[in-house]
Order: structure tokens, then C-alpha cells, then sequence
């Protein structure tokens, strides 16, 4: 057995690492090697963190950087919404630490987390049929505590940053019951319209104006919310209701018309 039991989740185990390349990639090892799932693996740094599409994720000391392994959680076909649990599950954690007077946090489709409008931590969920025919998914979850990455296109902030008081090891805590929280809620996708009320009582934006430029393309509406599978919904000038499953979406009540990727995938 690989970890220690987690107080209060006797289902759950923790491996709680110094450096490591990447939490998910340490995971997804481990799930080869054999491990039976729902084990947390924390690491004070990353060395060779990822995000989405391949992309450098910067991960110095102070945040927190956690993956969770998962093994056979619900059929291939229906992982696709897993990602707003994840949302859940993160928000409810930082929300645990409390949030000073006035603080905004909130979920901008499928799963970052904005923080007074910034984005405060990134999410990489992937998934690998294993040689012996398991399906292993893996949960990142790298959340800015003292630090963030560069702007870049997107704003992006930190906990302490904003006045919530929270230390990598208190986080993890709320984090790790605030997954299992969620997972059992979703439970493998019957659960998945529980997890929608919960997404939705939380979304940026919801009911405002946004842009989206598609691959062809640029939409403009209303935010309607999302359908039963997660998918975004845009009503036109038009008064049609469009599904949107990938795009560059661009709130307009966020400062300086700042836009926000949409991205709906496993990688």
C-alpha cells in the first residue's frame, strides 16, 4: 500500500512528496505500477509541472500542488463532466478557508476558479487505459497560495494575495474532504445533476454577456448556463438557444474585456 490513511476519509490515502516532476505524472505511475486508486499525492514543488495541451505550469514552493488517482470512477463516456466536480470540490475548499467580507469566488466554465476575477489555480484532468484494462484518472490541481504564474493572457491571483489565510497543508485538508464530498455526490455520473445545481449556484457570469470565437467564427448572447452534460449554453441575439463545447469565451463585465479560454477535454 502506497501512502498513509487520510483522518476523517478512511477510503483515501496521501502520499505527501518534497520535489517531484509532476504530481500527475507520479499518479499515473503509481496507477501502472498497480495502485488501487483514491490516493491524494501532494508535492511542496513541481519541477516539471503541466498544464494544459503540454504547456509549463510554474509551481515554486507555497502553493499547493495535488493530484488525486482515481481508478475506474465512472464509464469512458461519462468522464466528460467530471471536470465541473472538480470545480466543486475546488471551490468548496478554498471557500473552507474562509473568505474575507466582499470576496468573489466563482467558477468560469468548465473548471477554473476565479478569484475577484482572477484565476487562481489550474486543473489538468487525464486519463490512461491501464495494460490490465483499469481505467486510471487523474486529478491536478495546482492552487496559486502565495505565488502565481504570470498574467500572460489571463489574470490570475493568490489566495494570501486576496486576504484568505491558508497554508499548503490546511488546504489540502479541505480539498481532500471536499473531493471526496463531490465524487460521492456525482457518484460515477448518476449524481450529475446535483453537481450541475451546485456548479450553477456558483458560475460567473451566469445570465450576462459574453463573446465567443469559435474555430470560424464569433458569437455574442447571453450566458444561459450550462446543459446536463456541461455544456455551455449561449443564447443568440436571435433568441436561439447554441451549445458550445470549445471556444474563447470573453465576459464582458470582467476588467479590461479580459477573455477566458474554453476548453472541455481530458488530457
Amino acid at each position: 500500500m502506497t501512502g498513509s490513511a487520510i483522518e476523517g476519509l478512511p477510503a483515501w490515502r496521501h502520499l505527501n512528496l518534497m520535489a517531484v516532476g509532476s504530481t500527475n505524472a507520479e499518479a499515473m505511475a503509481l496507477a501502472a505500477a498497480g495502485d488501487l486508486g483514491n490516493l491524494w499525492i501532494t508535492a511542496a514543488e513541481q519541477l516539471s509541472g503541466r498544464g494544459r495541451r503540454g504547456r509549463e505550469w510554474s509551481s515554486p514552493p507555497g502553493n499547493l500542488y495535488a493530484s488525486a488517482l482515481l481508478i475506474n470512477p465512472a464509464p469512458v463516456a461519462g468522464l466528460g463532466a467530471l471536470p465541473l466536480v472538480v470545480a466543486v470540490a475546488v471551490r468548496e475548499a478554498i471557500a473552507a478557508c474562509g473568505l474575507p467580507p466582499g470576496t468573489l469566488l466563482s467558477i468560469k466554465w468548465p473548471n477554473d476558479i476565479l478569484l475577484n476575477g482572477a484565476k487562481c489555480c489550474g486543473m489538468l484532468l487525464e486519463s490512461q487505459i491501464l495494460r490490465d484494462g483499469r481505467l486510471a484518472v487523474v486529478i491536478g490541481c495546482g492552487i496559486n497560495i502565495v505565488s502565481h504564474p504570470d498574467p500572460g493572457l489571463y489574470p490570475a491571483t493568490a489566495l494570501n494575495r486576496e486576504g484568505i489565510s491558508a497554508t499548503p497543508a490546511t488546504l489540502f485538508a479541505h480539498l481532500a474532504r471536499a473531493m471526496d464530498k463531490a465524487l460521492a455526490l456525482w457518484d460515477g455520473g448518476r449524481g450529475m445533476a446535483a453537481i450541475r445545481d451546485r456548479w450553477l449556484a456558483h458560475a460567473h457570469g451566469l445570465g450576462e454577456s459574453i463573446t465567443v470565437n469559435l474555430a470560424t467564427e464569433r458569437v455574442e448572447g447571453l450566458f444561459e448556463g450550462i446543459d446536463a452534460d456541461g455544456i455551455l449554453l449561449l443564447r443568440t441575439r436571435q433568441g436561439a438557444i447554441q451549445p458550445i463545447s470549445a471556444g474563447d469565451l470573453f465576459f464582458d463585465n470582467l476588467t479590461g474585456g479580459a477573455g477566458y479560454a474554453l476548453e472541455k477535454e481530458q488530457e
